[in-house]
């Protein structure tokens, strides 16, 4: 999972306009391996959205979680002939999950009581599971080679 972080943090770099110093590190200097590295840069700068997909730069549009180089040069064509709605994110196969909570189009708006960076974030990461002593799906044999 690291080196697929990596790989996304590199690509944010070269393709993104991000900079070095806009990666979302933790104390320790690693990558959030619970979040795409664009996902937690939007989750920590909630001050920079919702973005309208109808007025915002594409410098903006390409920060947006969901939202690809090609989608957002998409989005750019669309909204030249016509305003830009959710049946248009949802035709071009953007990740509409990941992008919903950082947009407005002209017929959508995330309620304000799901804006919460931590609310979005518990969306995207799966809660832990603790297993059961008894769970059956464990092996609970003895292990026979050690006698015990």
């Amino acid at each position: 999972m690291r080196e697929h972080r990596l790989y996304q943090a590199d690509w944010l770099l070269r393709h993104y306009g991000f900079t070095a110093d806009e990666i979302i590190v933790d104390a320790s200097g690693g990558l959030d391996l619970e979040l795409d590295p664009k996902l937690a840069w939007a989750l920590a700068h909630r001050e920079h959205f919702p973005v309208d997909l109808n007025r915002a730069a594409r410098e903006m549009l390409l920060r947006v979680p969901g939202l690809g180089t090609r989608n957002v040069k998409r989005l750019i064509g669309v909204r030249r002939q016509r305003k830009i709605r959710y049946a248009d994110l949802v035709k071009l196969r953007c990740d509409a999950k990941k992008a919903l909570p950082f947009v407005i189009t002209a017929d959508y708006r995330l309620a304000l009581a799901s804006c919460e960076s931590n609310a979005i974030r518990s969306a995207f990461v799966a809660a832990p599971q603790q297993i059961g002593l008894f769970d059956a799906s464990c092996n609970h044999r003895p292990n026979s080679t050690l006698g015990v």
